[in-house]
């Protein structure tokens, strides 16, 4: 077996493993969401949290493997910060743009949490194609 391919399997299979979490957290934070739009399941709301948490971190995760495998330090930060960005827009969502626009802020909510799903998948992939020697 290659260098290459030790190097790049020692972060890719771990990376992969994430990427699953953020999948399967991705896609319950959307349905979930579709619940709260149609004004069903409010209950859930603390599980959203939750569930929007172990993205958070999964996606930092990544992040932190991708700048161990020399991924673009400028595509980690964006990343890193726009994890900061998740939670912070997500429990102040209520107060913005309150009465009838309030659904432009579900909106964004919503584009906001599917580019950290995208940013996720993007940082596997450039793990996975990262030279040999950087992941050591």
């Amino acid at each position: 077996m290659s260098n290459q391919a030790v190097s790049t399997g020692r972060l890719a299979t771990p990376a992969g493993a994430v990427r699953w979490v953020v999948r399967v957290a991705g896609l319950l934070q959307i349905l979930l969401g579709a619940l709260f739009w149609t004004g069903n399941a409010l209950t859930l709301i603390p599980l959203h949290i939750l569930v929007g948490i172990v993205l958070v971190l999964g996606l930092w995760t990544l992040a932190f493997l991708a700048a161990r495998a020399g991924v673009s330090p400028g595509f980690v930060v964006v990343v890193v910060l726009w994890g900061l960005l998740l939670p912070i827009f997500g429990l102040t969502q209520d107060s913005i743009l309150g009465g009838s626009a309030h659904w432009l802020i579900r909106v964004l909510h919503l584009l906001v949490g599917l580019a950290a799903i995208g940013q996720a998948e993007g940082l596997t992939q450039r793990i996975k194609q990262a030279p040999a020697g950087r992941a050591a």
